[in-house]
């Protein structure tokens, strides 16, 4: 969502003469678009924040010039009033509701006067209907923002507070952006949102979509060879959405649906609102219609009140569902929550080892998940340049990062490509063939 976020704030500024670059020196505007999610955040933040002040500082006196410095996103959001008290010189500080009003907030600098502008409003005004077009082309891949916010509150995250309630963009904006990328070259598109399957956008005839009906409708575009979406809730994987996994060969067989812990106890206690039990029943559904589906999901350990035991269940769904990919942290309060006012915190030292233990056994489904798919010929969509000479990069349908050798003309086209070699993180492939140019 930030990346997202992040592309369109370069294109709100393109009017005013703004480009992207590469390095934050010489450069006439900085902005740290951030997340609140984990508690180091707002650390990494402020730490900098501290740089930044040095670059700006050597700008006006070495160089006779003026670097604006602008914080972005949910840690603005959340902590706006302490951003400006610790780096008062910070000039802009706006959350990720009102980032469409920045030429504005721009415009109400005054390097003189020192002056700082704060926009963290949940404005009336919805911010996609303020966004230009796209200044430059996204590239083959690209993220498509749907929906935005959650009315879920479970009890360790801050989405709710910082991102505000549930919204979905109506459809006809949605195809119009969407068909709009597809014009400059994208043919995957990643669709996003806190919860993007509760998608609900109203369509033209007045009737409201779900997120299984907007890729149906996606699918129709030409040149629009991938779809995705991410990020999911159980909750919401309803019966449309399933069958659409099987019925649309445009939706790439990898699903990212967290589930945090294997513990009904620890899911009640997170305000999670299913049971372990539904959640791998949806993912029994989802094999039902889609048996090559990749598995993605995130987990936290050390919940206030987890004990051994929750954590040996955690440890036991995560066997029966076998992941090829997952995240996984040790629980951090996050102020506001619910369960950062818990009594029952557990010791840092049991956090660590459970993680440990945790990503062990992750990291051996990843490695197995990529081992098995090892000469298999699979589509690759070519991204970019991979890290050594004469090698390229690109992802596979099942989300695999695969390196294989190839030649930047490349970049764009769907290559047929047999991987040969599996790593922890990545695979290595040798083309096969290759299909038409995009």
């Amino acid at each position: 969502m930030n990346v997202y976020d992040s592309d369109r704030m370069s294109d709100v500024l393109a009017p005013l003469g703004y480009a992207p670059t590469d390095l934050p020196e010489g450069a006439d505007m900085v902005i740290l678009n951030t997340c609140h999610i984990r508690e180091k955040a707002s650390e990494k933040v402020f730490s900098e924040l501290g740089r930044l002040r040095q670059l700006k500082e050597r700008a006006r006196d070495q160089q006779g010039r003026q670097m604006t410095i602008a914080v972005a996103g949910c840690v603005a959001q959340a902590e706006g009033a302490e951003i400006t008290r610790r780096a008062p010189w910070v000039d802009i500080v706006v959350g990720p509701q009102t980032y469409h009003r920045l030429p504005e907030l721009v415009s109400q600098i005054d390097p003189m006067a020192r002056n700082r502008v704060i926009d963290t409003d949940f404005p009336e005004e919805v911010k996609f209907d303020f966004l230009p077009g796209e200044h430059a082309p996204r590239g083959p891949a690209a993220f498509l923002s749907v929906q935005e916010g959650c009315d879920k509150f479970c009890a360790f995250c801050v989405v709710p507070y910082t991102r505000g309630a549930e919204f979905s963009r109506p459809v006809a904006t949605v195809v119009e952006e969407a068909r709009r990328l597809v014009a400059g070259g994208t043919r995957e598109l990643t669709l996003l949102g806190q919860n993007v399957n509760a998608y609900h956008g109203e369509a033209k005839d007045g009737k409201s979509w779900t997120l299984g009906r907007l890729i149906r409708e996606l699918a129709d575009i030409e040149g629009l060879d991938r779809l995705r979406y991410t990020t999911s809730h159980p909750l919401d994987m309803d019966d449309e959405l399933i069958s659409a996994h099987g019925d649309v060969p445009q939706l790439m067989p990898y699903l990212h649906l967290p589930i945090q812990s294997g513990s009904n106890h620890v899911l009640a206690a997170m305000n999670r609102r299913h049971t372990s039990d539904v959640y791998l029943a949806v993912i029994d559904k989802l094999r039902a219609v889609r048996p090559d589906i990749a598995m993605s999901g995130d987990f936290i350990v050390g919940f206030p009140g987890e004990t051994d035991r929750d954590f040996a269940e955690t440890l036991q769904l995560v066997n029966q569902v076998g992941y090829a990919s997952a995240y996984s942290f040790k629980y951090s309060p996050r102020p506001g929550t619910p369960a950062a006012s818990s009594d029952d915190q557990v010791a840092e030292e049991v956090k660590a080892e459970r993680l440990e233990s945790l990503q062990q056994l992750l990291n051996a489904q990843q490695f197995a998940f990529n081992k098995a798919t090892e000469g298999q010929v699979v589509d690759i969509l070519v991204e970019r340049a991979g890290g050594r000479a004469g090698q390229m990069a690109g992802r596979s349908p099942y989300m695999q990062a695969v390196n294989f050798v190839g030649d930047e003309s490349q970049i764009g086209q769907i290559v047929p490509c047999k991987l040969s070699a599996a790593r922890q993180n990545s695979m290595t492939g040798e083309i096969v063939a290759i299909k038409g140019a995009a």
